[in-house]
This record gives C-alpha cells, sequence and structure tokens, in this order.
C-alpha cells in the first residue's frame, strides 16, 4: 500500500536560507548606502554654484527685501527657528557677523523664520540674542521649499554675484562659519 502523501525530499538547509539572507543583505547595503551621506554631510547641495533662488519677503517690522535689491553684495541667508538648539549656539556667531554689515557694498545678513510656530517667541529669540539684521517671515515656508532646507539650521552664502557658493547645514561653529564667508570672500571672523 502506497501512502496517499509521498515526502518529496526537502531542500538542503543553505537553500532555504540564501533567498532571505541575500534580501537582507541587500537591504542592509542600501540603507548604509542611504544615510551614510545625510550622517555626515553638513556641507553642499544641489544650489552650490548656481545662482539663488529669487525671494522677496517681509521683514517682522513690516518692510520687504528682495535679494535682487542686494545685487553686488555678499549675503549671508541663514534659514532658523527659536525652538532650534543649534541655532540658540550660532546666534553669538550672527550676532558678531552682522556688526560687519554696513554701507551699500558690504556684508548682508538676513535671517529666514523657518517653520516658527510663534512670532512672538522669534522676536524673543532677536531680542535675547541682540541680533540685529533683519529677519523675514516665510509664511507657509516657501522659499525655504525653494532652497532645499529640510531643517534648522541651514545656512547659505551667496557671493555678490548672485550665486551660492557654500551651504551649511547644522549649527554653525566659527570655524565652519569661517569656511563660507572665505568661499564668498569676506573676511573672517
Amino acid at each position: 500500500m502506497t501512502p496517499f502523501f509521498s515526502a518529496s525530499p526537502r531542500p538542503p538547509l543553505w537553500r532555504q536560507l540564501l533567498p532571505p539572507l541575500l534580501a537582507a543583505g541587500l537591504v542592509a547595503l542600501l540603507a548604509a548606502t542611504l544615510l551614510s551621506p545625510a550622517r555626515n554631510a553638513t556641507d553642499g547641495g544641489p544650489l552650490v554654484g548656481k545662482s539663488a533662488p529669487p525671494l522677496t519677503l517681509q521683514t517682522l517690522d513690516g518692510s520687504t527685501i528682495s535679494l535682487v535689491s542686494l545685487q553686488g553684495r555678499p549675503v549671508i541667508l541663514n534659514f532658523w527657528a527659536s525652538w532650534c538648539g543649534p541655532c540658540r549656539e550660532e546666534a553669538p556667531l550672527f550676532r558678531e557677523l552682522s556688526t560687519r554689515q554696513t554701507g551699500q557694498e558690504g556684508l548682508v545678513v538676513l535671517g529666514v523664520l523657518y517653520l516658527e510656530p510663534s512670532e512672538q517667541n522669534a522676536r524673543d529669540f532677536i531680542r535675547e540674542y541682540s541680533l540685529a539684521y533683519p529677519n523675514l517671515r516665510d509664511p507657509g515656508t516657501r522659499t525655504g521649499i525653494n532652497y532645499g532646507v529640510a531643517g534648522v539650521p541651514e545656512t547659505f552664502f551667496i557671493s555678490a554675484d548672485g550665486v551660492v557658493q557654500h551651504v551649511d547645514r547644522g549649527g554653525l561653529s566659527r570655524e565652519r562659519l569661517n569656511i563660507g564667508l572665505q568661499k564668498i570672500g569676506v573676511p573672517t571672523l
């Protein structure tokens, strides 16, 4: 008498484990490739070497500033928010740097509020750190989107000819700020 179900021989264990092990290895390789640059990259980006996207925004005081009106002057554009810890750490550097913001040919430092839930918090931050440079509202984060901002702080160093020369992500140290300043031809701190 023959059994109703005949047992077929099982494939060797290595043949059973090979497909899931290969899949796990490929997933790990893909994850490592995608995440490594993000962990280590603090500068660069797709705008470097290209004309800065145009912007026309209102300051917290109600006046309007456009990037076109600043043509011929180097510009530092810093996207920040009052709730951001690294923004607080770099604020004294921007205060020091903004003292160079004189005349019609010199450096221009601009802050852009990014995902700031409270304009009053932004005003308090500005007062706390004695920031004297203009800070701009970015309703709907349109400017942040045009610049490819993914988080704060992000700082764009724009040369006098309107070209983005350097982008720095994360809180600036004096050393990292000086790298950006050099790239736009501004004396370092």
